[in-house]
């Protein structure tokens, strides 16, 4: 049987895809190997929202000759459709797939070795089919991501996403519905809605994603639905509310901030200032007890001054959430941003880098704090730990008790004692 390995890097979405095109595989009768085992086929599904996305991938191309020096290679996704050209010149590669054109892989595998690879990128303005997709988390089987939105119609200067990607679109309510109920029927109880700007949801189909929340959380059974990211304009009171009133919407939202200053904010052309975002925050702090809260934040962009640094760094101080990821700002060719004056030097970069990641660490256990002798809906894995068991509560901590099978992939109310119990 000819076998297959996949290797997928960036976002939850990259891996809802990368399922989608294993199945494919499988229905051609291929079997699904280790990255790391010799196979016949491999497809590296890429991700460009940093410099060190492309190094990564780089590497991951080298280690497939590695594995197997005869191996069909295949590079598809996000740097596969901005950066072809690199990606064509690198020894070893055969197919070249962008990232509308992944899903027509099976067609195009011939598993000769090329002299040149075969280059397949449909140009971005031309990308307008959704295509459905959903993954499972392996390492838990408890939970699945659903994609429900791709491409973003949104112009920061940093980001090379929508040329990736294409224009905002949506899949229908009713193909969703199906994907959702297929999902729990085979036994997830977390469903995680995926996409490159989720809160766009329904604006090219005429609906929302408020409406959408609601359609899931009519269906019976035993379940809950995670938001992976939201914007925080697009983070609408109702939506707060809705999940308040709703114990299958989990009680955690992570929010995009960027920069807690109005000016690099304008020079992102973020569509939104630092008023909202607090506003935002304030009100899901009223209106959720415990909920989680994770923000995105950007260090080192050009003309952030050590004064605009300051302003991110004190409103991240006094705002009430659980973590941070914090992305140190790398150019990306065909970006905005390359023609902004001040860039900030890399040393510095990474030590603000270092700030936040000190001050996420401070928060996060506040946060666990602030838990303690609450109850939490916990959702544990399958995986023994050395006889523990792990499991993501509904507002995002990882909770840690006694392993006990019965517990397994249940939505179940844990009393936290204290921080030790968080991973």
């Amino acid at each position: 049987m000819k076998k297959v390995a996949f290797h997928t890097l960036g976002c939850k979405l990259n891996f809802a895809e990368t399922s989608t095109i294993g199945k494919q595989f499988l229905d051609d009768g291929y079997q699904i190997t280790d990255f790391n085992s010799p196979a016949d086929v491999y497809v590296i599904n890429t991700c460009t929202v940093t410099d060190g996305a492309d190094k990564e991938c780089r590497q991951i191309i080298r280690r497939a000759q590695r594995n197997n020096p005869d191996g069909f290679i295949i590079v598809t996704g996000c740097y596969a459709q901005l950066r072809s050209d690199e990606i064509v010149e690198i020894e070893g590669v055969d197919l070249v797939m962008g990232s509308n054109d992944k899903y027509d892989i099976i067609s195009h595998i011939n598993q000769t070795k090329n002299a040149y690879p075969d280059v397949y990128v449909t140009p971005f303005e031309e990308i307008t089919e959704f295509h459905s997709s959903y993954s499972t988390d392996a390492d838990s089987r408890t939970r699945a991501f659903l994609k429900i939105q791709d491409g973003c119609d949104y112009k920061c200067t940093y980001c090379t996403i929508p040329k990736a990607r294409g224009k905002s679109r949506s899949a229908t309510e009713a193909k969703l519905l199906t994907e959702f109920k297929q999902l729990l029927a085979k036994g997830y109880k977390e469903i995680i809605l995926t996409g490159v700007n989720v809160g766009e949801y329904g604006r090219d189909t005429g609906t929302s994603l408020s409406e959408l929340l609601k359609k899931f959380i009519a269906v019976e059974g035993e379940f809950r639905i995670r938001i992976s990211s939201i914007e925080p304009n697009l983070l609408t009171d109702e939506i707060i509310e809705l999940t308040a009133s709703s114990d299958k919407l989990c009680n955690h939202f992570h929010i995009p901030l960027q920069s807690g200053s109005n000016v690099v904010l304008r020079n992102m052309k973020r569509r939104y200032m630092v008023k909202k975002f607090i506003s935002r925050i304030t009100k899901i702090n009223e209106t959720i007890p415990n909920a989680g809260i994770g923000i995105d934040v950007i260090v080192g962009f050009p003309g952030e001054t050590d004064e605009e640094f300051e302003k991110t760094y004190q409103l991240l101080s006094e705002l009430k959430y659980s973590y941070l990821h914090v992305f140190t700002y790398s150019e990306r060719p065909n970006t905005e941003a390359l023609k902004i004056a001040d860039v900030v030097p890399v040393r510095t970069r990474k030590e603000r880098n270092g700030k936040l990641r000190e001050l996420s660490q401070e928060k996060l256990r506040k946060f666990h704090q602030s838990l303690e002798s609450k109850t939490l809906s916990v959702l544990f894995e399958h995986t023994d730990y050395n006889g523990k068991m792990k499991g993501f509560a509904s507002n995002y901590g990882r909770v840690i008790t006694i392993f006990d099978s019965e517990k397994t992939n249940r939505l179940t109310n844990i009393k936290i004692t204290d921080n030790s119990m968080f991973e």
